[in-house]
């Protein structure tokens, strides 16, 4: 090409870009808001954060009726007419893990709302994996091809997927090593304004989620796998980097504390390490709600179940192409004060009136309006012990197993159970929100060896423990060891002589038959000792809810009560 053609055509096309670029304002407010752990939450739920009067009984407080679809949207609605630049996101577990509303429909509900209120992009959460890959890539593409055909498809009968885009830096096919999702979105508002939003997932997520959902996948370090793409994201001339990310801490702060210094947790790692061009990091996973700063950069959650929207107030320089404030806050999804989105209390009503024949149907009273699952210093739940006991009532005769001992692992207990009929009755739905996953139940072999490493591995992560819930009769003591400052848990022991079965302790040469659900039956929650059982009986006819509401209901003419929790010592 002549070299003076080729001068004209670079200054013409540098001329051109200077025009698009003089037709937007150089300095733009944009408004983020996000949404973490929604779970399908499409009716509102108590807020612990907010008291308010019980209207049954002037003497006494219950928590705030915040979030659901219909104020979320509403509150969008709101921004956005209030300045047209505003785009809402997700920081994961949108789904999975959900209410009868939503979950007997597959979640469809959930996605088909989030899609209607103008959702753009959403960081991948490990529920989003509850039902596996597969099943996932139908929620985000559409159609009927489901893993769960008598679910799927009831709400509309064209699903059309939905249409924001699950992100997952992170999440590589382990064979060819690239994204199975987009890696970062990049949104440009009303005004021009160019943001880019990276997503990922905690990379612990196959330790809990069922192994073979996410068996042909690799979760790589997260904030490696952001800073990856950040070279390329800048080579586009964005004006703002945003990270979207299931993984969080916990914060001594309260919810509207601005700028909190006390958030600690994977995190704090994460944000520490990430590419100092990212402004702020939408955070999920701890279900908790902080508004902190992490190396002069904001890291934000708002609770869980839409009681909560991150609002990011953004002032960017769209010519520099960089940010020149960031506020940050939780803003209350506050049922009393927000006018609700009309399309989406018909999309409401339209699922409830599919679901709420199951959701109402009476199973059986119980001794007290509720049973928690909140855990003593222990780690035992009354809730938990109760669940358990309904696991080992379910397969204690020969035909499903001659099960002698349950277990349940804590993180599949998603609520306490609450009598929401009269008399303290608990309906279908009430026992639904205690367990949600509709996981089965399986019966195998363990020594009493592996038995005493089962136990063991409840402190597999010691800043995390998981601590199994274990049915009536099974009984064991373990011994915490801290460091100097008596906070932090350095070892375990678990005192052989302690692991009792009825009064008698565990022979670890002997055999005994155990019940636990198919997720944890798999390995998860790294229980990967259950891996090593032998005559082992899958029950794909028996899920775990329904062996809960038959317990119930078996011991309706004496209502099942909070057990005494003394089944798990801790020294």
């Amino acid at each position: 090409m002549n070299k003076s053609l080729l001068f004209l055509t670079l200054a013409l096309g540098l001329s051109s870009c200077n025009l698009l670029d003089a037709g937007k304002p150089a300095v733009q407010d944009v408004v983020v808001l996000g949404l973490n752990d929604f779970h399908g939450n499409l009716e509102a739920t108590g807020f612990a954060g907010i008291k308010v009067p019980d209207p049954k009984d002037a003497t006494k407080t219950i928590n705030l009726p915040a979030g659901g679809a219909e104020i979320i949207g509403g509150y969008v609605d709101s921004v956005r007419t209030t300045n047209p630049n505003t785009l809402f996101v997700g920081g994961g577990d949108l789904i999975g893990a959900s209410p009868v509303t939503s979950s007997l429909l597959r979640d469809e509900p959930s996605v088909i709302a989030l899609s209607k209120i103008g959702m753009k992009a959403s960081a991948l959460g490990n529920h989003e994996f509850d039902q596996g890959l597969k099943e996932l890539l139908r929620m985000q593409n559409g159609g009927c091809d489901s893993n769960d055909t008598t679910k799927a498809c009831k709400f509309d009968a064209n699903y059309p997927g939905a249409s924001f885009k699950w992100l997952g830096a992170n999440v590589v096919d382990k064979t060819t090593g690239t994204p199975v999702f987009k890696p970062y979105d990049i949104e440009t508002t009303a005004s021009g304004a160019k943001v880019a939003f990276v997503g990922a997932v905690l990379k612990g997520t196959p330790d809990i989620v069922t192994p073979d959902g996410v068996k042909t996948l690799t979760f790589l370090d997260e904030a490696s796998s952001i800073n990856k793409y950040i070279p390329e994201i800048k080579a586009q001339n964005v004006d703002a980097i945003i990270v979207l990310i299931h993984q969080g801490g916990t914060a001594s702060d309260t919810y509207d504390k601005t700028g909190c210094n006390t958030l600690t947790g994977p995190i704090v790692d994460i944000a520490a390490a990430v590419d100092p061009a990212v402004t702020a990091i939408i955070s999920g996973h701890t279900h908790q709600g902080y508004n902190c700063v992490v190396n002069g950069r904001t890291v934000i959650q708002g609770d869980f179940y839409g009681h909560l929207l991150q609002r990011l107030d953004l002032k960017l320089d769209t010519k520099a192409h960089k940010v020149l404030e960031v506020k940050a806050a939780n803003v209350v999804m506050d049922t009393r004060s927000i006018a609700k989105n009309a399309d989406m209390t018909a999309l409401v009503a339209k699922a409830k009136s599919l679901t709420d024949a199951v959701k109402l149907q009476p199973v059986a009273p119980i001794a007290a309006a509720s049973i928690s699952r909140t855990q003593n210093a222990a780690g035992e739940s009354a809730l938990g012990d109760v669940i358990a006991d309904s696991q080992l009532a379910a397969t204690s005769d020969a035909a499903h197993g001659s099960a002698q001992i349950a277990f349940m692992n804590p993180g599949g207990i998603r609520a306490d159970l609450i009598a929401s009929l009269p008399g303290n009755t608990v309906s279908f739905g009430d026992v639904y929100a205690v367990q949600p996953f509709g996981n089965t139940l399986t019966v195998m072999t363990l020594t009493g060896a592996q038995i005493k490493t089962l136990l063991e591995q409840q402190w597999t992560n010691l800043a995390s423990p998981r601590i199994l819930q274990v049915s009536k009769g099974f009984t064991y003591t373990y011994t915490p060891t801290y460091a100097a400052d008596g906070k932090t848990l350095t070892a375990v022991s678990v005192d052989p002589a302690s692991i009792k079965l009825n009064g008698a302790t565990l022979d670890p040469a002997a055999q005994y038959r155990v019940t636990a659900n198919n997720f944890v039956a798999a390995g998860g929650d790294s229980f990967v000792i259950f891996k090593s059982g032998t005559n082992v009986l899958q029950q794909p006819n028996l899920v775990d809810v329904d062996a809960f509401a038959a317990y119930l209901k078996a011991n309706s003419s004496t209502p099942v009560a909070a057990p005494v929790l003394n089944r798990i010592i801790r020294n």
